[in-house]
């Protein structure tokens, strides 16, 4: 989809932190940093405050972007930079041969936790809401049509765009996903979120969703008098996040896993702002010059 935006790739910088899916900069025709574990989010700002016509793009994983790397990713996206982030989710570290990760479901056996963790899992979604994000997606590596829509829409997004990307680990947590992703099921397990329209998923598109008594319900078209118009229309842009929550937060069996772009909202950005503040301070100082700085206030010289 990059070519696709039309922008230059000696334009488009993506940037990584360490694990699998930070070799990502070796593989695309663009600039490109590899850089250090959970540190691509304050080099991805640097570079877009420097030169805010670039496109940057962050690359990271559940692990380098959630546990080593949390801090950096709570305040890139409360700064609301005009960044991309693709977050590769697969709920395990697979670079350092499968410990568990900050989003490895409670219970899981793996090489740190041989007798299952007891650790509540994060929930990508939840954290970016939570830190007051502007852009949250959903989508899966086997999907490219779907991917593509959501990649275009966080390109086109004015702030930082987040992007969980559900993929698989085949050596380490093979078939994760795969009750939502699996050929046979994965048309009742997700449901693909198009803004301005309803809720419909299913194989036979007879599912919906529905709110009773300020709660989301599963219901099917055509049972208990339900139609389509019953059925929640999707806004991406409400500035109310209280059913984005709600969104982000469904999971398997009582609801499908929510898909595309679930929040989309507009906001000031933290370049623009930092740009005119610095212009604003020019304008207003007296100080132009090192000379202008060092003969102001009390001075004094010194003569031997």
């Amino acid at each position: 989809m990059l070519p696709e935006t039309g922008i230059d790739k000696d334009k488009v910088v993506f940037v990584s932190g360490i694990g699998c899916s930070s070799r990502f900069p070796y593989y695309i025709n663009t600039y490109g940093f590899h850089s250090m574990h959970g540190r691509a989010n304050p080099i991805a700002s640097g570079i877009k405050i420097s030169n805010p016509n670039l496109s940057v793009w962050i690359v990271t994983g559940d692990g380098d972007s959630m546990a080593i790397g949390g801090n950096h990713f709570i305040h890139t996206i409360r700064r609301n930079v005009n960044v991309n982030l693709l977050l590769f989710n697969n709920k395990i570290y697979g670079l350092t041969k499968g410990q568990y990760s900050p989003t490895t479901p409670k219970g899981s056996v793996t090489k740190t936790s041989p007798e299952g963790t007891i650790e509540n899992a994060f929930k990508p979604g939840e954290l970016t809401m939570g830190a007051q994000g502007t852009f949250f997606a959903r989508t899966v590596d086997t999907d490219p049509r779907m991917m593509k829509k959501v990649f275009t829409a966080a390109a086109e997004h004015k702030g930082t765009s987040v992007v969980e990307i559900l993929l698989n680990c085949v050596i380490f947590a093979n078939q994760v996903h795969k009750d939502i992703t699996g050929k046979e099921v994965r048309d009742d397990h997700q449901i693909f979120l198009e803004h301005g329209k309803p809720m419909i998923f299913g194989k036979d598109r007879n599912k919906g969703l529905m709110m009773k008594c300020d709660r989301m319900e599963v219901v099917t078209i055509g049972e208990n008098g339900v139609t389509e118009d019953d059925l929640i229309v999707h806004n991406a842009q409400d500035p109310d996040d209280t059913n984005h929550y709600r969104l982000v937060r469904m999971e398997l069996p009582e609801f499908p896993v929510a898909m595309g772009v679930i929040r989309a909202i507009d906001s000031t950005v933290y370049e623009s702002e930092m740009f005119d503040q610095v212009q604003h301070a020019k304008k207003e100082t007296k100080i132009h010059t090192m000379d202008d700085l060092l003969h102001s206030g009390n001075v004094f010289e010194s003569k031997g």
